[in-house]
């Protein structure tokens, strides 16, 4: 695993902050606040690490370019684009969905 000469700094994109609000408002639907309470610790405690190590995921497979990466925090998979010296967050998503280019 290639670890970053520092720490890089994380961002989060509209879509992936739309995801996460979306995962606490279907668990907190679902009587489930303390699932989703965890969930979103896990997916944040996955991106920290990415900090450090930002090439630790895997390159997303239906795009397969080197940019753009996920782990899998199940049953979420996070998806996260490298540039030099930093990481931005793009895609929150259950695992089994696939990803799309947007159209337009």
């Amino acid at each position: 695993m290639k670890r970053a000469a520092g720490p890089v700094a994380v961002s989060f994109g509209t879509s992936a902050v739309a995801d996460l609000e979306e995962i606490k408002r279907h668990y907190g639907e679902l009587s489930a606040p303390e699932a989703a309470e965890r969930f979103l610790a896990e997916i944040l405690k996955n991106v920290e690490k990415l900090m450090r190590f930002p090439m630790a995921g895997r390159i997303v497979p239906e795009f397969g370019v080197e940019f753009l990466r996920e782990v899998v925090v199940p049953p979420f998979r996070v998806v996260y684009r490298v540039d030099p010296g930093r990481i931005r967050i793009v895609r929150v998503r259950r695992s089994e969905r696939l990803l799309e280019i947007p159209e337009g």
